[in-house]
């Protein structure tokens, strides 16, 4: 057996475990500053959103061509007045996308373009996007969402309960602003396909999380008829007896959308590809950290508030306490059991007074009848 695998077959005998639970504070500290910061970049630098939601023209050269990316850049800006993007393709074509224009400044641009670039203008195909179609988008990909949200909310209650239920919640809002926040700091442009990956990770997200509220709900079943541990360490114990199995899934998950990010968006120049690879990269990641470190933790917290489970608490402190008295008691004893002086009973009396003997079965010392 590997080393992971014998790893996670002793983390799920419960014979080592990290104490997850235990340790949520920090967890939550750091995920709130996490959250924080994302928030900041969205409020301070925004969104960069792509050519489909604010509208605009596209332009998309023929193939091979020797014009650099700076130097289409520089003619789309001259040519429209607008701050233009260039991505190189595949093919070695050229797509220019300049936002904010109608059709009468694309006629005029696309004329231009040709000139600078020494092309037929017939040749440079040119698209136009309405920002109205972007909206339609953005407004269908959040009432898919709010939608998505209510099922699962709904679902979980069902399925385990209202607690599980809120804390998975908690966790996908987690994610999306997460994922959100990191776009607006990278500036990576925002389009459909981002809307489609940060959708998607909600799944894994939901994933991770229910493998592990499964087997907290198992290993709950009947809690308060023990006194052996509490909520809090059996729910540490059901994330540890998942962890090696999250981690290969993210693992699993993440080496592909790697592999579009910086071999494809990265190292080959296929821009789009980071669209939806960048949001799947930090949504999944991000998800497996909200299952492990902060939705069990949540439901635990949440959970050890009835009264029930603080009577089951304290039960179980009582016996830990009295076992371990008992403990020390058998300790004594053993090491007090070989030392005559230790062991020899107490006196009491005046001092330096031997004690009488009694004289007769039944009869109390020094008295005679």
């Amino acid at each position: 057996m590997s080393k992971l695998g014998n790893l996670g077959a002793r983390l799920h005998r419960g014979e080592i475990s990290y104490d997850f639970v235990g340790k949520r504070k920090i967890w939550y500290g750091i995920s709130i500053l996490i959250t924080i910061t994302a928030i900041v970049g969205l409020a301070v630098r925004g969104l960069n959103m792509g050519i489909e939601f604010r509208g605009g023209a596209v332009f998309t050269t023929p193939t091979k061509m020797s014009t650099s990316v700076a130097q289409a850049e520089r003619y789309a800006t001259d040519a429209s007045g607008h701050e233009a993007i260039v991505q190189k393709l595949g093919n070695g074509s050229l797509r220019i996308q300049i936002a904010g224009i109608d059709t009468d400044q694309s006629d005029k641009i696309k004329q231009e373009l040709a000139e600078d670039l020494k092309l037929d203008p017939e040749k440079l195909a040119a698209d136009l996007v309405g920002p109205s179609w972007g909206e339609q988008v953005a407004k269908k990909a959040w009432e898919g969402l709010a939608i998505f949200m209510v099922l699962v909310v709904i679902y979980l209650a069902i399925a385990f309960e209202w607690r599980m239920a809120v804390a998975a919640l908690v966790a996908l809002i987690h994610d999306i602003t997460i994922t959100t926040g990191i776009y607006a700091l990278v500036g990576f442009e925002v389009t459909p396909g981002t809307v489609i990956g940060l959708l998607t990770i909600l799944g894994y997200s939901l994933y991770d999380t229910v493998v592990v509220f499964d087997s907290l709900k198992e290993q709950t079943r009947d809690i308060t008829k023990q006194t052996r541990f509490t909520y809090g360490e059996i729910a540490n114990r059901s994330i540890n007896g998942t962890l090696v199995r999250s981690i290969n899934t993210t693992v699993v998950a993440l080496l592909p959308v790697a592999g579009l990010l910086f071999i494809g968006g990265g190292f080959l120049g296929a821009g789009t590809l980071n669209d939806i690879s960048l949001s799947l990269f930090v949504g999944l990641a991000a998800g497996a950290y909200s299952s492990i470190f902060i939705a069990t933790p949540l439901v635990a917290d949440l959970k050890e508030r009835e009264p029930a489970m603080r009577a089951l608490t304290k039960r179980v402190l009582a016996k830990r306490a009295h076992a371990a008295t008992e403990e020390d008691l058998v300790a004594d004893r053993s090491t007090g059991g070989d030392d005559s002086d230790d062991a020899a009973p107490a006196v009491v009396g005046p001092r330096n007074q031997p004690a009488s003997r009694s004289r007769g079965r039944g009869r109390p010392s020094g008295k005679r009848r």
